[in-house]
């Protein structure tokens, strides 16, 4: 893993400015550290099962993934999108909405084990329902 040079301090925008100078894998293995820390913070007064189940909801979609479903996006909206492109985007698509209903199924284990109403988490979590609901 390389090291990065910062200074003894450093305020937020030059800790940013430092993983911004990351590699996209050490950047992706950078985040899951975050998360865990910041699921070992609230740890102190969650359970293990609600650490774990705050880690999968706030795990995202892979950025690659998440660039080739933009570009597909793009392609159709331009109308240059081939049969093969417009098969991988339905691929991708797939992909993706089954990740949000592992999320959106998460959350509600979570709602169930707080014993609160979904909408109630997500809230707290500071999570937005998609706009087209």
């Amino acid at each position: 893993m390389p090291v990065y040079k910062v200074e003894a301090q450093v305020d937020t925008k030059q800790l940013l400015q430092a993983v911004e100078q990351m590699p996209q894998p050490d950047f992706e293995i950078f985040v899951i550290q975050v998360l865990k820390l910041r699921a070992q913070r609230y740890s102190k007064s969650l359970s293990s099962s609600e650490s774990e189940l705050i880690l999968k909801i706030n795990q995202s979609i892979p950025d690659e993934m998440q660039q080739q479903f933009n570009e597909l996006i793009e392609k159709r909206r331009s109308i240059t999108l081939t049969d093969a492109e417009q098969e991988k985007l339905i691929q991708l698509t797939d992909q993706i909405e089954n990740l949000d209903a592992k999320r959106i199924e998460h959350l509600a284990q979570l709602a169930q084990l707080r014993q609160q109403l979904l909408a109630q988490v997500m809230q707290d979590l500071n999570i937005l329902p998609p706009a087209c609901v």
